[in-house]
């Protein structure tokens, strides 16, 4: 039998692994694709389009300006904004500066914020002001020493950007007010408005970076759902490797884009999040271009951008994908063009899957990975037609093995621990060395805390996350397998299973069901339940609401519904 038996499963025409070293850093891929795709399209946001030559232009202002502050190289540079053209450009000149960029969720609150900024070592960060209210609360005890403010409409165009950055604090009236004196200092701190920066750096050169493929490129920060967040260091090499083995994993279901620098990719999923940051960077790397949706939640406008032109690929996660598919309109877009459905970033369910495919025709294709790994760790075949349940493949490149907490490996159709390696792996957590000291095998494996099967094909199902167990008068239930049955059940768009303690197994199980029947009764799911789950996996409590919890990447909170 073959020691990585996955080979077998690839589909034909994917690589067994990737060439990292060609490219010296991420900084160089950048630069090679803004040259030879100048005049293309690289983004339109709220139908203002900008080229790569654009980005090539603003980035490197943004990045000489960064450089005259004299910061040392791989210092840390903070970017807080939503899917809006000043994040490309910020990222890339951060990235060609030499530094490190440290993505920063927009919609954290002042705790979360001064965590990150002080576990950092930020010195400089570029935030939008819709969020410096949040800034300013912590910014004094924090390392920052420079901001850069951006409005909203900073590079959509003069007369049109000014409209929307007037609409937006004024009418909109979602700028917070905030006390950060632009163009000049508050106390030790400078306070620069974006636009600033990019008259200031267009009189500077920006001189080549000395990074190279073991530099850091990232900090990553997790979602600190067990406690403070931790950065997970991604290197220029990590970067790399991801973006080519996407690159190598998509190819096969691409062949109706033609050439590949005309697909669109929508960008709905947060950019500051690894699952978008990837798949943004794959993007450059073709040519291609990305259609930047600032504000997902707002699904009836979401699916009006849709409508304007051709889309081939679009991440997403299940609650996304869920979204969609209850808006009417959704229904009437032109999905011929459509190649890639990539679900990630929390599991999938069959019943999404199922509606999915029947309105668009298009596969939802479920992956597997985590910021410490730069996104996608395993995917299921592009070419499949149908949802497997489980997470796929190991991308090119990439070992898992699934272990026991002493870090042996379990015989083959075992669950154990799911453990990874691989050029794009996370060399570790940023300042963190006991951290760190538990997070790797003796031989070189990450533990990932999810718990997997591997069968003879080499496909991982995922069983669940350790902590999210849920045990039953001594039965092990995961919460994962409930809510895929559950959600084939008429009438239900989404649950949630969590444990509840029980005086007399333990703990029971409760699910809560969010339902687009009214008709739809706790008695009905119930027994449904019971024609499809064994006895103890069965909940004993069930209660419909009208949305469940999500973070800002729309993976379900069971935390919060446990303490509710």
């Amino acid at each position: 039998m073959l020691s990585k038996p996955w080979f077998d499963s690839y589909p034909p025409g994917v690589p067994h692994d990737v060439d990292v070293t060609q490219y010296n850093s991420l900084s160089a891929l950048l630069e090679e694709s803004f040259k030879k795709n100048a005049a293309r399209p690289v983004s339109v946001c709220m139908e203002r389009w900008m080229t790569y030559g654009e980005l090539d232009d603003r980035s490197a202002d943004v990045g000489a300006w960064l450089q005259s502050l004299g910061l040392e190289p791989g210092a840390r540079v903070a970017l807080m904004m939503p899917n809006v053209p000043q994040f490309l450009v910020v990222m890339a000149a951060i990235l060609r500066a030499g530094y490190t960029c440290v993505n920063v969720n927009p919609l954290y609150t002042a705790r979360e914020l001064g965590h990150q900024l002080k576990d950092s070592g930020a010195e400089v960060i570029f935030i939008l002001e819709n969020f410096a209210h949040v800034l300013e609360e912590v910014v004094v005890t924090s390392p920052i020493k420079h901001v850069v403010l951006a409005s909203m409409g900073d590079m959509l165009g003069f007369w049109y950007g000014r409209w929307i950055t007037f609409a937006v604090r004024h009418l909109a009236k979602m700028v917070p007010a905030y006390r950060l004196p632009l163009n000049g200092s508050h106390g030790s701190l400078s306070v620069t408005h974006f636009n600033r920066v990019l008259e200031a750096g267009g009189k500077l050169t920006l001189k080549s970076s000395k990074s190279t493929l073991d530099s850091y490129a990232f900090l990553q920060y997790t979602g600190g759902t067990t406690g403070l967040s931790k950065g997970a260091v991604l290197t220029h090499r990590n970067i790399l490797a991801a973006i080519l083995q996407a690159e190598a994993w998509f190819t096969p279901a691409l062949g109706k884009v033609g050439d590949i620098r005309k697909a669109n990719s929508i960008a709905a999923l947060p950019l500051y999040h690894i699952f978008a940051l990837t798949l943004s960077l794959l993007t450059v790397r073709w040519g291609a271009h990305m259609t930047l949706i600032p504000n997902p939640r707002d699904i009836p406008k979401f699916v009006e951008v849709m409508k304007l032109r051709p889309f081939h690929l679009l991440p997403g996660v299940n609650t996304l994908f869920n979204a969609l598919l209850q808006n009417p309109q959704f229904k009437s877009l032109d999905f011929s063009q459509l190649a890639v459905s990539q679900a990630g970033g929390m599991a999938a369910s069959e019943g999404t899957a199922r509606h999915w495919l029947s309105v668009t025709g298009c596969p939802m294709i479920e992956g597997w990975g985590m910021s410490e790994t730069c996104a996608i760790g395993t995917n299921n075949p592009v070419t499949n037609k149908e949802f497997s349940g489980k997470i796929g493949l190991p991308l090119p490149g990439i070992d898992i093995a699934i272990k026991t907490d002493e870090g042996d490996d379990v015989e083959r159709g075992q669950a154990g621990e799911i453990c990874i390696k691989g050029p794009n792996v996370m060399v570790g957590y940023f300042n963190q060395p006991a951290e760190n000291a538990k997070a790797f095998t003796p031989d070189g494996y990450m533990r990932t805390g999810d718990i997997g099967i591997m069968d003879s094909c080499g496909y991982t199902k995922i069983v669940d996350r350790k902590k999210d167990m849920i045990i039953v008068s001594g039965f092990n239930v995961f919460p994962n397998e409930l809510e895929n049955v559950i959600s084939l059940c008429p009438g239900v768009v989404e649950c949630a299973a969590v444990g509840v303690p029980d005086g007399k197994s333990g703990e029971t199980i409760k699910v809560f069901v969010v339902k687009d029947d009214p008709t739809l009764t706790e008695e009905q799911v119930a027994a449904f339940c019971h024609d499809n789950l064994t006895g103890y996996k069965r909940p004993k409590y069930i209660e419909f609401r009208d949305e469940l919890p999500k973070s800002n990447v729309g993976k379900i909170l069971r935390r919060e519904l446990r303490s509710n």
